[in-house]
């Protein structure tokens, strides 16, 4: 018999958990506010990575995501600023997920900013197939192919085996994590040179 999984859901913009099922449970969701939240299933994994919402801009802070302009950002620093005259606002760092770049951006204190629905999942890198680097969810075994002109330069620090963390947004691959470790083995070190070394007084 299947699962039944319910969720009682906070109708505040601000207040939106993030949440992640993986067996083939149905889902029913009650709101507070009829208003209903869009929910989104993914149809590649069936898994739900949280309900689309939008949060104050006086409740950014680092480390939030972010939509704007139709693409993910992540809140590098934050500023909130109460001039002397005319209206609050937050200064913000943001980094985009998608092509790296960081920009200035500033929003005026208590609109509405879309929150942008970043999530991970864990998977092992196995090999490299061409320009491609494979990873494995060694659950299921099924497999995430990334084109190397896609993953900058943290791909010289992977090695077969290393579960790394790969962040998915609308169901699309836009960045990958490496663990918090890294090790590394020295096979090859250029002969020493005299004065390289210090010497114990």
């Amino acid at each position: 018999m299947a699962g039944r999984a319910t969720f009682s859901v906070s109708s505040s913009p601000s207040s939106c958990i993030p949440y992640t099922i993986t067996s083939s449970s149905s889902l029913s969701l009650s709101f507070s506010n009829r208003s209903a939240l869009p929910v989104r299933i993914s149809p590649r994994t069936n898994r739900f990575p949280g309900i689309y919402c939008s949060l104050s801009a006086n409740d950014i802070k680092a480390g939030t995501n972010i939509e704007v302009d139709g693409a993910p950002w992540r809140v590098l620093e934050f500023l909130h600023v109460k001039p002397g005259k005319g209206a609050a606002f937050v200064r913000t760092k943001i980094r985009n997920y998608v092509n790296g770049s960081t920009v200035e951006r500033t929003f005026r204190a208590g609109i509405s900013v879309e929150e942008a629905n970043v999530f991970k999942e864990t998977k092992q890198f196995t090999y490299k197939e061409g320009s491609q680097f494979v990873f494995m969810d060694l659950s299921t075994y099924e497999e995430t192919r990334l084109n190397e002109s896609d993953m900058g330069d943290k791909t010289r620090w992977l090695k077969e085996g290393m579960e790394c963390s790969l962040l998915y947004w609308k169901d699309k691959v836009i960045d990958f994590e490496l663990p918090n470790t890294v090790k590394l083995k020295v096979v090859d070190v250029d002969p020493g040179l005299r004065g390289d070394t210090a010497q114990g007084g």
